[in-house]
């Protein structure tokens, strides 16, 4: 227990000169994993807070208002988590090549990439957030109530995607514990925030926006502070002259990664546009639910990214069967991991529903949602993490396919087909999720035993 401890601690602290291709692969997934599930769980308090003190303090229509807004803004998500793959997965061949040099020109064209792409989205976002909520199947009110969270939503997005992109040049060094920190520093302020600006001040829903906003920005000034002043990345200010060879790379690697999340996001809108036939109970309850799990869901893809971090370091070291065992090691956690979580879903859905909002219609969809999506959840557990294994391979293109097949062709026809044709309303929605992400979980594994993935050059 006492070495455990020890180990936790270690990992909790970091060290720069930790070589991972060489240590125990346990001792390795540990050192990696913590800080990591620890940096998601703290990324899934943002919407969580939001979510929280909107339901208590605004009301039913403003935690509609969020998640439909939320829902498009997964979109912008999608490319921060695609780019943050690159940047994992080039960095991490660099640093198992021994070229940290390369991993720091490497993450300034990152940069370069994220702040151009978040300006472009948040001009548009901006201009047309009201439009947003219309097509989004908003009422009148819901678009006059929320119409501004999702303008400074919008806004943020340069910073959206710069903190998941440095967090992901962060894990790809191994310095996973510097990528914790800056979550937690930003996380912690956008609660108390969150607590003056909506209950205390009274600002509402606008008041959730400006405090992520705000903490967002804190995280993102940190995390350069320790990539300048700590990381092993060398990252200089000549580095950020566009390199056209490397930016081609980051933007074909995450190009796959960010197609993953935009048509995962994609059919997420959809659904949304589904339930919202049902009125704002449902489309609340669904918010709820789906805050509830990615609390859950987002520690889970910490786990994953660190078989992302040892893929891709282990491939550069010439280590192609530790990548491998290391993936098989990581599935075998976080299968168990949610498999607790499952458990715990089944037994106090209702109770986790209700605190949020104890509208009896809100609460019924809740729970629905919680426990059905908890019935899939070891299948979720293996599929992320061989998924992120192949993306830290630098290998995007299948896992898109894979998702092009599950999302696009099985999802949204049966999601539509289940609710509406048959009748099965919100209950055919959320089986249609289950259904879609087992199969890619079975198409992941099927292509990770192929093992072409490991031929990948970036």
């Amino acid at each position: 227990m006492t070495k455990f401890i020890e180990l936790i601690k270690a990992a909790l602290k970091g060290d720069e000169n930790t070589d991972y291709t060489t240590l125990s692969i346990n001792r390795a997934i540990v050192l990696l994993s913590i800080p990591m599930v620890i940096e998601m769980f703290f990324e899934a308090l943002f919407a969580l807070a939001d979510a929280f003190f909107v339901a208590r303090y605004v009301g039913t229509t403003g935690v509609a208002a969020v998640g439909l807004t939320e829902s498009v803004l997964t979109l912008i998500y999608s490319l921060a988590w695609g780019l943050s793959g690159a940047a994992t997965a080039i960095v991490a061949r660099r640093i198992g090549e021994k070229d940290e040099r390369g991993g720091g020109l490497a993450l300034a064209q990152v940069i370069l990439i994220s702040l151009f792409l978040g300006m472009v989205i948040a001009i548009l976002g901006y201009t047309y957030s009201e439009r947003v909520l219309e097509l989004m199947g908003g009422s009148t009110e819901l678009v006059n109530q929320g119409k501004w969270y999702t303008k400074i939503q919008f806004i943020s997005s340069p910073v959206i995607i710069l903190i998941f992109t440095l967090s992901g040049a962060l894990r790809g060094a191994g310095s996973a514990s510097l990528a914790m920190r800056s979550v937690i520093i930003a996380n912690i302020l956008n609660i108390g925030l969150d607590y003056l600006f909506v209950p205390v001040l009274g600002m509402g829903i606008k008041g959730a926006a400006l405090a992520t906003l705000i903490g967002r920005s804190v995280g993102v000034l940190y995390q350069l502070y320790v990539l300048i002043k700590l990381s092993k990345l060398q990252l200089r200010l000549p580095d950020f002259k566009p390199v056209k060879k490397i930016l081609a790379n980051i933007v074909k690697i995450g190009a796959g990664g960010a197609g993953q999340f935009l048509i995962q996001s994609a059919s997420w809108v959809f659904l949304v546009r589904i339930l919202s036939e049902y009125g704002s109970e449902v489309i609340a309850g669904y918010t709820v639910a789906l805050r509830i799990i990615v609390f859950t869901i987002l520690p889970s893809w910490g786990l994953a990214n660190s078989a992302a971090t040892l893929v891709g370091q282990n491939l550069g070291a010439g280590k192609p069967e530790r990548a491998i065992k290391s993936a098989w090691t990581v599935s075998f956690f976080n299968m168990v991991f949610l498999a607790l979580i499952a458990v715990v879903f089944f037994i106090f859905a209702e109770d986790f529903i209700r605190w949020f909002d104890p509208t009896p219609q809100v609460v019924e969809t809740g729970v629905l949602c919680l426990k059905i999506l908890a019935a899939g959840y070891v299948v979720f557990g293996i599929g992320m993490v061989i998924t992120q294994a192949i993306n830290g391979a630098g290998d995007t293109l299948p896992p898109t396919i894979f998702n092009i097949i599950c999302f696009w062709v099985i999802e949204i026809p049966l999601a539509y087909y289940l609710a509406i044709k048959v009748g099965w309303q919100e209950t055919g929605v959320f089986l249609s999720i289950i259904i879609a992400e087992t199969v890619l979980a079975i198409l992941a594994v099927i292509y990770f035993r192929t093992n072409r993935w490991q031929r990948k050059q970036v």
